[in-house]
């Protein structure tokens, strides 16, 4: 009686071998001639067709793909962006962290909406989005809708800001004279705070970077990032590292679990002197924070020491965020560069900073203060 099963079991073996050749394994299998030449149909003893060579280990996505190729895959997200940051002479980075989920008012003054979750380009359920003023007049609007309306304003005003932001600092990093591009304003690459960082540096004439992930739902970077430093990880902690490898400030704008991450993560990196550098970190939205973070409750329990307050600064305006972020970077790094280069004794024209004095980053009101 013919096994019904023999049909799919045969089509199995087939797909199994093929996989295995494809792997580079070694075909096994019954020591029947035909079955041991490989291909049916051919007589035992008889001469084999010529065999496809197999792909080369770097090109063959069953293993590029598979829990043994993990390693590849891991070193692939740093030397990848390494290369790329090395040929776009990216030197350092000022990093912007916030909400994702809230797009901006922008010039035609579109409705504000809510978007489904963090990175995603879907909006959230009409239930979930900010009511509209119609809607609270006449009585239609729930009380999460009428409190995501008024929060809304509110995240519009921080986008604008961080744009702003970003603008600021990058017209300022453009005058440094370096053979690299310094500061550059960084995001995740998302829509919401992200996009209008990326956003204002894009709009003062400067490269920007966005640093994305790769999410199971939908989602997209956002258009403002220099294509050429538009990058997608699939690892959270190797675009940890980036986001911290090369930035010397960091500005957290208000957001929800991703941003309260990444802050207590380059928090923690410092408090424990882990950063093999100074980092300058603002703290955008003092009202906000202040209602969603109690930092004094950890003093008073002794969980944080009074210091590791002073690991950032609260700022509530673009401009008083930028005179932090100058100041910080200025004294933390254009000063100690331009020490450094005044003290050479030779080869002032390949100097990073040669002809230039701590005054002309520092101004003459601060400079007096180091002195």
């Amino acid at each position: 009686m013919d096994d019904p099963g023999a049909g799919n079991r045969e089509q199995r073996t087939g797909r199994e071998h093929a996989q295995d050749q494809s792997a580079g394994a070694p075909a096994t299998g019954p020591a029947s001639g035909r079955e041991a030449a490989g291909v049916p149909g051919i007589a035992a003893g008889a001469t084999p067709p010529p065999l496809s060579a197999a792909p080369l280990a770097y090109e063959n996505p069953v293993f590029l793909n598979s829990a043994d190729g993990r390693l590849i895959r891991v070193i692939s997200e740093y030397l990848e962006p390494l290369a790329r940051f090395r040929r776009e002479q990216i030197q350092d980075t000022v990093v912007f962290f916030g909400s994702a989920r809230f797009r901006g008012r922008d010039e035609a003054d579109h409705a504000l909406e809510l978007l489904d979750n963090t990175g995603s380009t879907r909006p959230a359920p009409s239930e979930e989005q900010p009511a509209k003023a119609t809607e609270i007049a006449a009585g239609e609007a729930t009380d999460l809708q009428r409190k995501r309306a008024v929060a809304a304003v509110e995240m519009a005003r921080y986008y604008e800001d961080a744009r702003r932001l970003a603008q600021l600092l990058t017209r300022w990093a453009r005058n440094i004279p370096s053979r690299k591009h310094r500061f550059v304003v960084t995001s995740g690459g998302g829509p919401g705070i992200m996009e209008a960082a990326n956003r204002g540096a894009r709009e003062a004439g400067g490269k920007t970077i966005g640093l994305n992930i790769s999410l199971p739902f939908e989602q997209a970077p956002n258009p403002y990032i220099t294509p050429s430093l538009n990058f997608e990880f699939h690892y959270f902690f190797m675009r940890k590292l980036w986001f911290a490898y090369l930035s010397k400030a960091l500005v957290v704008f208000p957001g929800g679990f991703g941003t309260l991450d990444e802050m207590f993560e380059i928090l923690t990196l410092a408090q424990t002197q882990k950063l093999a550098k100074k980092i300058t970190v603002v703290v955008y939205g003092k009202e906000y924070w202040s209602k969603v973070l109690n930092l004094d409750a950890l003093v008073d329990a002794g969980a944080i020491s009074p210091k590791d307050i002073e690991l950032f600064q609260f700022a509530d305006t673009p401009d008083e965020a930028f005179e932090i972020l100058r100041r910080g970077l200025t004294e933390n790094y254009l000063a100690a560069e331009v020490a450094a280069a005044s003290h050479r004794a030779a080869g002032h024209d390949e100097d990073l900073m040669a002809g230039w004095t701590v005054e002309d980053f520092l101004g003459p009101e601060i400079a007096k203060t180091r002195k």
